[in-house]
């Protein structure tokens, strides 16, 4: 996904570089956007609004919400129009959104409407007209989020950051009538696995990886930076990023220093949590490790102009 003020622009890598643009309800730094796994439908995840868009800018469906700017604001506005010049909405926070796997459901992070006891809440919708199938109380205050699919249209993963110590990881479970969500405090979503068996964490201290089973949360095994990796010249420890890639079901791909000149990308085998090396790229890369799906997994340039994928393809 490319996001620009006036349209988001979307390429399938599978198929030649196909590209499917979608006129934008509002710039981009108000808000984020989730794309249907069929690729024909955004939802961008405004500061008062989720909106549903076809490939024409035709409006399929909106759902308004509480305001994330961090003035009080109670209005209920109805366009992008009757705030856009107000500089509370320009800086505010944003929630989030995704589609489960098979494009029929669409979870949201959003504020509600309650006036000055604003809550937030994560959303469960009917994908195809955004009726309301479940809801529940995040109990969070958070700056942004991100949320994390799952192979298994029931299960989906939301990392919040509250930009304190207690910035929560929500996972939840939809069985079709009932939405069970289970919290894991001071961690951090990082990627799940291709199989779907599994989720990586991190702390917000970032002094370790966390291997957590899908199925019921549980921590299966842990792998300390201070025992697995050397500190970076200057310091005296080294911290996971908070993003990372889990390409492989026995193979995931986590960085160290993701604002250095030249971070370094290490080789994890969830298996057992241990190291299994350094990643050494044909040249310099900037950033974390970020998921790109099964079997790769992405850069991006510095600058965010240019995207590199890429796999083992001689893996042992």
């Amino acid at each position: 996904m490319q996001r620009g003020d006036t349209e988001l622009a979307v390429r399938d890598l599978d198929e030649a570089g196909t590209e499917t643009r979608f006129p934008a309800p509002w710039p981009r730094r108000y808000g984020s956007v989730a794309v249907s796994p069929a690729g024909d439908v955004a939802v961008f995840a405004g500061v008062h609004a989720l909106q549903a868009v076809d490939t024409t800018g035709t409006v399929l469906w909106e759902i308004r919400h509480g305001c994330w700017s961090a003035a009080v604001c109670t209005t209920a506005h109805a366009s992008f129009s009757e705030y856009a010049d107000d500089h509370h909405h320009g800086h505010a926070d944003s929630g989030s959104a995704a589609f489960s796997c098979d494009g029929k459901v669409l979870w949201a992070h959003v504020r509600s409407h309650t006036g000055h006891d604003t809550q937030e809440e994560w959303l469960i919708l009917d994908a195809a007209d955004g009726s309301l199938l479940d809801r529940a109380a995040t109990m969070t205050v958070g700056s942004g989020s991100y949320h994390f699919p799952h192979p298994d249209p029931a299960y989906m993963g939301l990392s919040i950051a509250e930009g304190e110590e207690t910035s929560p990881v929500l996972w939840g479970r939809w069985d079709g009538t009932q939405l069970t969500v289970q919290r894991f405090i001071e961690e951090v979503l990082l990627a799940v696995s291709p199989s779907g068996e599994h989720f990586l964490t991190t702390d917000t201290g970032q002094w370790a990886l966390y291997l957590h089973q899908a199925e019921d949360g549980t921590e299966l095994r842990r792998l300390n930076a201070q025992d697995a990796v050397p500190p970076p010249p200057g310091d005296d420890r080294a911290r996971w990023d908070f993003e990372a890639a889990f390409p492989y079901d026995d193979t995931a791909v986590a960085g160290t220093e993701h604002h250095a000149e030249d971070p370094r990308h290490w080789l994890i085998d969830p298996r057992t949590m241990a190291l299994r090396g350094s990643v050494v790229y044909p040249f310099p890369v900037s950033g974390p490790p970020l998921p790109a799906g099964k079997d790769a997994w992405c850069t991006v340039f510095k600058d965010q102009t240019a995207l590199h994928l890429w796999d083992l393809p001689h893996r042992a």
